[in-house]
């Protein structure tokens, strides 16, 4: 099967060439199929290779592709473990999100176009998890960026949705100047681009080397754009403008984990560098529990998933950060799982309440939506760290690590593990316990068709079951995942001589105190929200202080916009006015009116009289045989 895997990112993009040509013509049903048969093809070939890479590595080059000078680089793809377990999430997840949303996007005017969109958006990603080398991951990282621009903006008619689409794609390309001077860097160091070539010779660099650890940081500079982290988190909350299963894909299977397998496949260069390691540590434990403290008080059924996603990202930089780095990619799996299968019921719950989003005007639909209910119930088990629950085995990993590695994160880490299981069946609680706060004259809540529920009940059991492949030994298990991973990151871990786990007596306690704080939040979530009946005020409502900062998001979007954007308009505006208006136009101007009124003086001497014209030549003569006996 290896010798096809190749063609595994064709097929999506075969997909975005036949519906974008045939659009219109197409019916939407066929356009439908074409896009999800398409994926579909993807994810038995990348099951294929899954099932085969047996933990070799191998590269296959399709074309060259630039040669100049000393320089060459060409279209080679990369098949190993690492590559492999991405590309079965970007096909697998990704076609149940192209199931759900043939129900979803039904009655869209743009429907064909949408899942051309979706099917290019996949390719990019699929190239940028398969490229040998980061000047070809450069290129699926740059397209999927474009793709969130479209998708996200696809309901451009409505201003703040294109907005919120400038918004990410401005943010990303902040931390793509920082992923193009690492490249660059990259390149100048090692004389190449290409893994193998860059790796093989980074055995030879001292750890703490200092071009090292400059390259590991502008590397992450991207990282933290495409994966929204601090700084450059405040484009993904916004997302939300997109169709909900653009949400699904963007936060749960594609475009965020760019960032994580970026690091993760750059593993080798961050154990050379511990001040990068302490850093992508320090800022995704940061980010964790900063997004965690603003998804308390979100009323927005999707933002609270938003900033959720947001977080969860963090845990899985604080692995890699610590040196963990097959549980964070293992908690990409799981996150893929329930993350794709949180959005898609938030997209449900839309669905069957006519487009509402406000939690405050729900309640009450455990029984209008069974399905949607039961499914949402074990995503946020999942997401809780709940038992046998897949998200309890990768994020309880991460952070056994963490507190062998430093005992301040583990602490961050377990402050955002209590607030993620509150903010979690806070959103649960409110929007199906209770009794209905809508409109019931207006909206009629129901059930989803089959055809968006069955992804759903499909992501609960993947949700459910998908944390057995990473058991670790202190439960009785092998680690499955970690095994598969160990080619790819061996090196890495040899190079910062890992002491694995925390002993299997302190690795047992630190799960019961995980479970125990865990279990007290989701209490104290049913308190207040069940038992106290309590109902996030109405907007204009006067907030307690922190309340009404984590609404706000800690005004970081109002700072920015004076610390940054002002800054910067009233500077180009200066700029306008002074030198474009008055230097460059008075320039351009001036020039204008020279060649004007040298052509007017001009236009005296074209008398069309003859007399004068022999005058003219007369003088002209005697002034050269003049200047000629000078």
């Amino acid at each position: 099967m290896l010798q096809y895997a190749a063609l595994i990112p064709f097929f999506p993009l075969a997909g975005f060439i036949i519906l974008g040509l045939l659009n219109k013509r197409l019916p939407k049903n066929l356009a439908a199929v074409i896009a999800c048969g398409m994926l579909l093809i993807s994810f038995g070939l990348a099951l294929g290779m899954f099932m085969n890479i047996s933990g070799q590595s191998q590269e296959v080059q399709l074309a060259p592709w630039i040669n100049v000078g000393s320089f060459s680089a060409s279209f080679t793809f990369l098949l190993d473990p690492l590559s492999s377990i991405f590309l079965m999430i970007i096909t697998g997840v990704g076609f149940l999100i192209h199931v759900y949303s043939i129900g979803y996007m039904h009655d869209d005017e743009k429907h064909n176009i949408f899942f051309a969109y979706l099917n290019l958006f996949v390719f990019f990603m699929l190239v940028l998890v398969m490229a040998s080398s980061y000047l070809l991951m450069f290129v699926g990282w740059e397209g999927v960026g474009l793709c969130s621009y479209l998708l996200i903006g696809f309901w451009f008619k409505n201003k703040a949705y294109n907005d919120a689409a400038k918004k990410a794609f401005i943010m990303n390309r902040i931390g793509d100047l920082g992923f193009l001077l690492g490249i660059i860097l990259l390149f100048i160091t090692f004389g190449s681009s290409d893994y193998h070539t860059i790796f093989t010779k980074a055995n030879g660099f001292m750890s703490g080397d200092a071009m090292i650890t400059t390259i590991t940081l502008l590397l992450f500079v991207g990282a933290m754009g495409k994966s929204a982290q601090i700084p450059l988190y405040t484009w993904l909350p916004d997302a939300m403008a997109g169709p909900t299963p653009v949400s699904a894909l963007i936060h749960a299977a594609t475009m965020v984990t760019a960032g994580i397998y970026m690091v993760a496949r750059s593993g080798i260069l961050y154990a050379l560098s511990p001040i990068s390691m302490y850093v992508v540590a320090l800022v995704g434990v940061v980010t964790a529990v900063f997004a965690a403290t603003i998804a308390l008080t979100q009323n927005d059924i999707k933002k609270v998933l938003a900033y959720s996603t947001v977080s969860q990202l963090g845990y899985m930089f604080l692995g890699l950060g610590v040196g963990a780095f097959s549980a964070s990619v293992f908690h990409v799996m799981t996150h893929a799982f329930f993350k794709a299968l949180l959005f898609l019921c938030a997209g449900s719950v839309i669905h069957g309440l006519a487009g509402e989003q406000d939690i405050r005007h729900m309640g009450g639909l455990r029984k209008k939506l069974p399905i949607t209910f039961i499914t949402f119930l074990i995503g946020t088990l999942a997401i809780a760290g709940i038992p046998p629950f897949a998200g309890f085995f990768s994020k309880d990993e991460i952070l056994i690590h963490a507190y062998s590695s430093n005992k301040l994160f583990w602490a961050l880490g377990m402050l955002g593990s209590m607030m993620t299981a509150f903010y979690m069946f806070r959103l649960l609680f409110l929007t199906f316990s209770g009794t209905y706060r809508g409109d019931s004259h207006k909206v009629h809540p129901h059930e989803s068709p089959k055809v968006m529920t069955v992804p759903l009940i499909i992501l609960a059991i993947l949700s459910t079951i998908g944390g057995f492949v990473g058991v670790p030994e202190s439960l009785g298990g092998t680690s499955q995942i970690s095994k598969f991973l160990d080619p790819v990151f061996k090196p890495a871990q040899a190079k910062m001589m890992m002491v694995e786990g925390s002993g299997g007596v302190s690795e047992m306690m630190l799960m019961g105190i995980t479970i125990t704080v865990v279990l007290i939040s989701i209490f104290a979530a049913w308190y207040m929200y069940v038992s106290r009946k309590s109902v996030p005020v109405s907007e204009g409502t006067k907030l307690p202080f922190f309340t009404k900062l984590s609404y706000h998001n800690f005004y970081v979007d109002e700072i920015y916009s004076a610390l940054i954007t002002k800054p910067l308009d009233k500077i180009s505006e200066l700029l306008k006015n002074i030198i474009e208006n008055k230097v460059i136009d008075g320039v351009v101007n001036a020039s204008g009116k020279v060649t004007e009124w040298v052509s007017g003086l001009m236009r005296f001497v074209q008398t069309g009289n003859v007399d004068f014209y022999l005058l003219a030549m007369v003088v002209g003569i005697a002034l050269i045989i003049f200047l000629k006996l000078m």
